[in-house]
């Protein structure tokens, strides 16, 4: 059977959603972590979650648990993270420790976490429950690393392009993957397509997140829901940086890094259009996509891999390819 149009899943997960808040008292610890899943986002997560039950035939309503746990791990990461990254926006609205305050913040991405570890318990099947603790604890200390990564690229200036994939791997690819093969452990899959799925996902994530970083840059700030140039300003080692240095002129590549050094002089506006020139200049967004394509190619090999109905396989192409072309 074919994979049902996307709508379907989001609907059903944003009713399961709807219907589980996480308001009690005390009101201050619950109603943050209540205000960051409300704001939306894209459900990426929770959807790979019922599209890999889905493609193997599985019960949707047996993975709905998943998909609650890991978009809440997800929006527990984002909590922590904007306040590591000091983010005042998260999807066109003041992020959690801005529109209340830090310790709360930190207080509600904790309690967020052992509420995503309470739906994973609320699966009945013991084994089904091993498999999806030991995919979803390993995944979590990645995404750790990941974001650890992410902190000491800030202030290293001999970063490489493959640690950088290797960061992004960590802080985002690996939790779609794990979406997607938790899903396929509900139905049941054989291990070996639940790590094609995984693979699959994975590469997606990647590349997913490579875009992420074209639109933190070039998008628009309408349409993306944050600031444009964010990564700019704090100094993140993106692929576009790193790929930069390696094209730029002497001259340029001594611009980049002192822009990219603490106390160079320049207002925030002035600063991030010194980048994006050069990065323009450069056409290092071409290069960019080349990436990610390569990606793309690599997360589809997978997937033909898998034992599932062709009508599946072109459905999930379809949805890749949608989102890694998307321009918010």
């Amino acid at each position: 059977m074919p994979l049902k149009p996307l709508t379907h899943y989001s609907t059903l997960f944003e009713s399961f959603l709807s219907q589980h808040p996480m308001a009690r008292q005390p009101f201050n610890l619950y109603e943050p972590a209540d205000y960051i899943l409300s704001l939306g986002g894209k459900r990426l997560r929770p959807l790979f979650v019922l599209m890999g039950c889905d493609s193997f035939d599985g019960n949707l309503e047996e993975a709905m648990n998943a998909a609650m746990a890991v978009e809440i791990f997800h929006n527990f990461t984002l909590l922590h993270d904007d306040i590591m990254d000091n983010a005042d926006v998260r999807r066109g609205k003041a992020t959690v420790h801005i529109k209340y305050n830090t310790n709360t913040a930190i207080l509600s991405g904790d309690v967020m976490l052992i509420k995503a570890y309470e739906y994973l318990m609320n699966i009945p099947d013991a084994h089904v429950n091993r498999a999806l603790l030991q995919t979803f604890n390993k995944m979590a200390i990645e995404v750790c690393e990941g974001q650890q990564m992410d902190v000491d690229f800030e202030t290293r200036d001999d970063v490489t392009i493959s640690e950088y994939i290797e960061m992004i791997t960590n802080k985002t690819s690996v939790l779609i993957g794990a979406a997607i093969q938790m899903g396929a452990i509900v139905a049941s899959a054989s291990k070996s397509d639940q790590e094609h799925m995984y693979q699959f996902a994975k590469n997606f994530g990647i590349a997913f997140q490579l875009q992420d970083d074209v639109l933190d840059t070039f998008g628009e700030a309408a349409s993306v829901g944050k600031r444009i140039g964010g990564d700019i300003l704090q100094n993140k080692k993106t692929y576009l940086y790193l790929k930069s240095l390696e094209l730029a002129s002497s001259s340029q590549k001594e611009t980049l890094l002192h822009l990219y050094a603490p106390n160079h002089g320049m207002d925030e506006e002035t600063k991030i259009a010194e980048v994006k020139s050069i990065f323009n200049s450069v056409l290092v967004t071409e290069y960019a996509r080349q990436v990610i394509e390569a990606y793309r190619d690599l997360a589809i090999s997978h997937l033909v891999a898998c034992n599932v109905s062709d009508e599946t396989k072109n459905s999930l192409t379809n949805f890749v390819n949608q989102w890694i072309h998307r321009s918010s």
